[in-house]
């Protein structure tokens, strides 16, 4: 465990659980956490992961466009449900992006755990869309790529991340019942898929 990894981990446990605030602070605090995370990564060779970061520096900056757009009066952000024909294309096309970066750095590079990396990358630029588009669903999508990267994690001897990512999994699941509570708070029934009880 590095310093930089300690750091790591505290600004990105804020920029989370500013993010289940709905709140538009979490922003420099994840841009922070994709520059730590983006080092960090490379030093152990995950470079999916590595580049990952890059795009996630992207996609904030298209979140932090639509959270400023999308507020309502107590300035948190006014959630969405994704459409079915949506949640179906980002899957399919995150899929195939997996295959695609898995097969490069299977053949082109020494990374670590090629297919694992690749498809971990592909589910979290996913899940990275959805949040942007301040889509309930994303949290669903979190909770699940979190707990795999628990475990990759532990596996490659980063510790304190993947306790970190443990913590996520937590977060996530506040995040879905916050989301979700906000998101009937606006006066928009609910489909009944839409996960978790408002109880």
């Amino acid at each position: 465990m590095s310093p930089e990894e300690a750091v790591a981990v505290a600004v990105s446990l804020l920029a989370v659980w500013l993010t289940t605030r709905g709140s538009l602070w979490n922003y420099p605090f994840s841009f922070a956490s994709v520059a730590l995370y983006g080092h960090i990564f490379f030093d152990v060779k995950l470079y999916a992961d590595m580049a990952l970061q890059g795009v996630f520096a992207l996609t904030l900056a298209y979140g932090l466009g639509e959270w400023l757009r999308f507020r309502v009066a107590d300035g948190t952000v006014r959630v969405t449900r994704a459409p079915r024909a949506e949640l179906v294309w980002s899957l399919v096309a995150g899929a195939a992006a997996a295959l695609a970066l898995g097969a490069f750095l299977y053949s082109r590079t020494d990374a670590a755990l090629p297919w694992v990396d690749a498809a971990l990358t592909a589910a979290s630029l996913v899940g990275s869309w959805w949040a942007a588009r301040r889509r309930i669903e994303s949290w669903w999508l979190w909770i699940v790529v979190d707990t795999l990267y628990v475990a990759l994690f532990l596996y490659k001897g980063l510790t304190l991340t993947a306790g970190l990512y443990a913590l996520f999994v937590v977060l996530a699941v506040a995040g879905l019942r916050r989301w979700r509570l906000a998101y009937l708070e606006q006066g928009v029934t609910p489909r009944p898929d839409c996960g978790l009880s408002a109880s």
